[in-house]
C-alpha cells in the first residue's frame, strides 16, 4: 500500500480534485428492453484492484415478457460477482448449484480453469410485472489461482456485515471495508461494499488500498465541489483520504484493491493472463469440452464469430 502525506479533505475542499484519476462514463447497451452499462474494462483503465468488468443492470421493468434469460455459457480465469439492488436472478452451473439470489445477497462463482452458468428468470416471475436493478462485476483471478477448480458460494442478507448511522448504511460484500471483512472470500487483497446515503451525509474513504473507484449507481454526490450523478465511477489516486458528500439520497458502489498481478487478456467470457490460454478455452467450448450445466441442458451460447 501507498503512504503519501495528505490533508484530510472536507466537502467543497477544492485540493482533493486532484485525488480523482479518471471520471469514467459507462457504455449502455440495450438488450431488447434491458439496458446494461458496463463502466470497465474502459479506454481509461483496465482493471481497479482486480475488478476487470463492471456492469450496471437496469434500472428496468419487466412486463409479462421479456426480462432475463441469458443461456448457459463458459467462463475462465475470474470470478463474477453478483449483487441485486431489485429483482431476481435464477442462477444454475455446472457444479449442480441452482438458487436464486435476491437483493442485499451476492452470488461469487469462481470459475477458475472453467465453469458454465445461466442466469434466467422463473416461470412463475415472469407471470407478474417485476423491476430489476443490480451490479455484476468480474474480479480477475491472480496468476497462480487462474487454474483453481471451480467454486461457487453464495451469502445471504444477514451474512454480509452491515454499518449503520449518521445517514450512511453500508454493506461490506467482499473483502474488508470500515473495519469489517466479508465472509466471501477472494483470493487477492480488495474491497467491495455498498453504501446507501441520506442527503448530507458524509461517507469517507481512505486509502487503504492503492487503487480504489466509487460507482454511483443512483443519486447525487458531492467529492471537493464538484457533483456527479447516477452512471459515473470515479477512479481515485492513491494516497488521498476522500469524503464523499451525498446532495441527494444516493447509492454507490465502494470497489478497489491491491494491484493485479499484470494485465489481463479479455476475449468474450474468458479473461486470462495468458492469449494461449484464451484460444484453448475458445477451442474447447467449440468442441462442447466443458460440462453442462444441470436443469438448464438443451441450449447454450455459441462461441462467437
Amino acid at each position: 500500500m501507498s503512504d503519501l502525506p495528505s490533508n484530510d479533505p472536507v466537502p467543497g475542499d477544492p485540493r482533493t480534485c486532484d485525488a480523482i484519476e479518471h471520471v469514467i462514463i459507462p457504455r449502455a447497451r440495450d438488450l431488447g428492453g434491458f439496458e446494461v452499462r458496463r463502466a470497465l474494462p474502459a479506454t481509461e483503465r483496465q482493471m481497479v484492484g482486480p475488478f476487470i468488468f463492471f456492469d450496471q443492470m437496469g434500472p428496468a421493468e419487466f412486463l409479462l415478457t421479456g426480462g432475463i434469460d441469458v443461456r448457459p455459457h463458459p467462463h475462465i480465469g475470474l470470478a463474477t460477482v453478483t449483487y441485486l439492488f431489485e429483482g431476481e436472478i435464477f442462477h444454475r452451473d455446472s457444479l449442480g448449484t441452482a438458487l436464486p439470489i435476491r437483493p442485499g445477497e451476492l452470488n461469487l462463482m469462481t470459475a477458475g480453469r472453467g465453469i458454465v452458468h445461466s442466469e434466467r428468470e422463473t416461470t412463475e416471475a415472469k407471470t407478474r410485472t417485476r423491476r430489476m436493478f443490480g451490479i455484476q462485476a468480474w474480479a480477475a483471478l491472480p496468476k497462480e489461482n487462474e487454474e483453481d477448480a471451480p467454486a461457487f458460494e453464495h451469502f445471504g442478507i444477514d451474512d454480509l456485515p452491515r454499518i449503520e448511522g449518521e445517514g450512511k448504511r453500508v454493506r461490506v460484500i467482499m473483502g474488508d471495508a470500515y473495519g469489517r471483512r466479508s465472509p466471501a472470500g477472494f483470493p487477492h487483497p480488495s474491497f467491495y461494499a455498498e453504501a446507501v446515503l441520506a442527503p448530507g451525509a458524509v461517507l469517507p474513504l481512505d486509502p487503504d488500498y492503492d487503487e480504489r473507484a466509487v460507482y454511483v449507481a443512483s443519486g447525487e454526490i458531492d467529492i471537493a465541489g464538484t457533483t456527479f450523478g447516477a452512471g459515473r465511477l470515479l477512479v481515485f489516486r492513491p494516497g488521498d483520504r476522500i469524503s464523499i458528500l451525498a446532495l441527494s439520497n444516493a447509492r454507490l458502489m465502494l470497489l478497489g484493491g491491491e494491484p493485479m498481478d499484470g494485465p489481463r487478456h479479455i476475449w468474450w467470457n474468458f479473461v486470462s493472463s495468458s492469449k494461449d490460454r484464451i484460444d484453448a478455452a475458445k477451442a474447447d467450448w467449440r468442441a462442447g469440452k466443458y460440462p453442462v450445466v444441470p436443469g438448464d441442458d438443451k441450449e447454450f451460447i455459441p462461441l462467437p464469430g
